[in-house]
């Protein structure tokens, strides 16, 4: 039978430091796809105005992204107060779920690219195709906690470990529902893709405030 010692208690610390920093690096990443305009002569005020205007994809895509990262971030790390310890399953399936946040800012950018054009049906598929998998990551992360029960803390209700379960396991079919939608209404999809995030900020994980980081001495 596998104990958590101390030494495994500090990987958890490990894990959360590494997975901060990919969400710190993504964040950072979105920002980098605003571009500053190029004017033609004569530079005026009124063509620099005109020209951040048409900048709205980017800056609406780009905002929208960031707000969906730190939601995952938050969410990532209301999760992490249950965890005592980690174990192989928990640190792939957390590995997966960083896999996807790295590669949240590539839909992002051909999102802004296209959303104002004839082609912003698949740039809007593209975008939430990717929460598909996002929904697909969090749940095998939450399987991996639920499947080795050591790593959960001991006062994590089992009621809301079942409530988090059945929200995790209807993320991805809502997905893969906005991803049908999108190539029909796209606007739309992309609406509910974005509202789908503020419900899963509205997800009570409990117990979070009783369980203080280790520090490992």
């Amino acid at each position: 039978m596998t104990h958590f010692s101390a030494g495994e208690l500090s990987d958890k610390s490990r894990v959360e430091a590494f997975s901060d920093g990919v969400f710190a690096i993504a964040l950072t990443l979105l920002v980098l796809e605003i571009h500053v305009p190029r004017l033609a002569a004569p530079v005026t005020c009124g063509a620099l105005l005109l020209a951040l205007a048409q900048l709205w994809p980017s800056l609406l895509a780009m905002a929208a992204s960031f707000f969906v990262v730190l939601s995952m971030w938050y969410t990532h790390h209301d999760l992490m107060h249950w965890v005592r310890g980690v174990d192989k399953c928990f640190l792939f399936a957390n590995g997966f779920l960083l896999l996807i946040v790295s590669f949240v800012p590539f839909p992002t950018a051909v999102l802004s690219e296209y959303l104002n054009t004839p082609a912003r049906a698949g740039a809007v598929a593209l975008y939430c195709g990717t929460f598909f998998f996002v929904a697909v990551a969090h749940l095998l992360l939450l399987r991996s906690i639920i499947a080795n029960r050591r790593l959960l803390h001991t006062d994590v209700p089992a009621e809301r470990v079942a409530t988090v379960q059945r929200a995790y396991l209807f993320g991805p079919l809502a997905y893969l529902l906005l991803l049908t939608l999108s190539f029909r209404r796209p606007w739309f999809a992309l609406i509910l893709t974005f509202a789908m995030w503020i419900l899963w900020l509205a997800l009570d994980y409990g117990s979070r405030a009783r369980h203080p980081r280790t520090n490992p001495g």
